[in-house]
Order: C-alpha cells, then structure tokens, then sequence
C-alpha cells in the first residue's frame, strides 16, 4: 500500500517545466526517428501498436467483440472484431485507427504543459498493459513487451528530468509519426491501385462502407492528424492557441 501512495503521489505532483529549448530538441529527437529510414521503421511499432489500441477502444466502445490484435514485423498491424459488417459502428472503429496517435499525443502535451510527465508515462504503461491481453502473434507480444519494458524502466526508476525528456520524446513522436502513418497509408494505395489488388487499407475499407471515395478517408484523417499535430505542438512549446 506504501507503493501504492508513492506512486500515486508522484502521478498527481507536477514536475518543473523543461526549457522551451529542451522541448525543441526532444521534438528534434522525434523528427530524426521520423526521418532516419532504419529508427523509423524501429520506432515505427509504437504508431501501430497505439493505432490498433485505437481500432480495439472504439470498437468496444461501440459495442463489438475485440478478438485480438497483431502486430507484424513490417510494422502492420491488424485488430479483428466481431459485430456488424456495415454502419455506424464499423466505419466508427475502422476511422479510429490513424487519429489515435494523433489524439493520445494531444492528451499527453496537455499533461505535459501543466508538468505531469510521470502521469504520462503511467498512462503509457496501462495502454501498454491492455493492448498486451489483446496479442494474438508472437511477434507482437514481443513488441508490446519491448516497448513496456523500456517505458516501466523509465517510469520507476529514471531521475525526473530523464522521464520529463522522454515523455516529451514520446509525444512529440505521435504527434509527428501521425501523420507521416497518414501519408504511408496514401502511398501504399497507389501501389496497390497500380497493380488491381483490392485496397484493404482503412480508408479503402471505409470508402467501401461509406459514399466517401477512399482518398476523401486520407485527407479527413490527415487533416485530423495535422490539427493534433498543431494543438498538442502548441502546448508543449507553450503557445496559447
């Protein structure tokens, strides 16, 4: 129960503020992971991984059976759940996918903005922890253990600044990452459009549920990924929109 306490008196104190500086440079951080093909397919997983928690939210949230996740070594992923093939609720879970990055990095510079790093990082963890049920692959399950190993180490037993700089990190990296995912996603359509395959992309399958032809699916969730980008960049550096 002492833990407990501790640990909850560290998610609910605020921490100093870093530097606009500091921010900058771990934005910077973010922007290389971004840019270097081999960190970016690396880091890569973590977009996929909180993109298919977002698939598995909505859908329960809308009433289906969420039957499993998997996360594959190319960086894709694929969350399978059972309810109606068509109407509001699948087109819900089917757009839910690319903005979640967007959306859980706007939560985080929120948080961040008013000094809560640690809670951030706790809120990765529980993340982390719920998507880890939901593994159906092998490979996946390693992942999500990687990627919960690394944020636990941080979360415990790092000095403050380090957690503050990596929670910055991390944000800053689904905010960017989100739409750059976005502009993958449009370039494998081309491919796939090119050679007469079936496009089983989100926004292909939500033109197909919907009288919004695909590309129309690309730029709505682009637009939203872009605005999370703006908000959440905004808080972190200090700017009042």
């Amino acid at each position: 129960m002492d833990w407990i306490g501790q640990a909850w008196e560290h998610v609910t104190t605020a921490q100093p503020l870093p530097s606009t500086a500091t921010v900058l440079l771990c934005g910077g951080a973010a922007l290389v992971c971004l840019v270097v093909p081999w960190l970016w397919h690396l880091t890569r997983h973590a977009l996929t991984i909180v993109h298919e928690a977002g698939h598995a939210t909505v859908g329960r949230l809308v009433g289906r059976r969420i039957s499993g996740i998997r996360v594959h070594s190319d960086t894709s992923g694929l969350t399978i759940s059972v309810g109606k093939p068509r109407g509001p609720g699948m087109v819900a879970t089917l757009a839910a996918g690319y903005p979640a990055p967007a959306l859980l990095g706007v939560g985080a510079a929120w948080l961040l903005s008013r000094g809560y790093a640690v809670a951030v990082l706790w809120a990765l963890v529980v993340l982390l922890a719920l998507v880890l049920v939901q593994i159906r692959n092998w490979y996946g399950l390693w992942a999500v253990l990687v990627s919960a190993a690394l944020v636990v180490g941080v979360t415990v037993w790092a000095a403050p600044g380090v957690q503050s700089v990596f929670a910055h990190v991390v944000t800053w990296f689904f905010l960017l990452g989100a739409p750059r995912a976005v502009v993958e996603m449009q370039r494998g359509r081309s491919r796939t459009g090119r050679t007469g395959r079936p496009d089983t992309s989100d926004a292909g399958q939500l033109g197909a549920l919907t009288h919004l032809p695909g590309l129309v699916w690309v730029a709505i969730l682009l637009l939203v990924c872009l605005a999370g980008a703006v908000v959440g960049g905004a808080w972190l550096v200090g700017v009042t929109l």
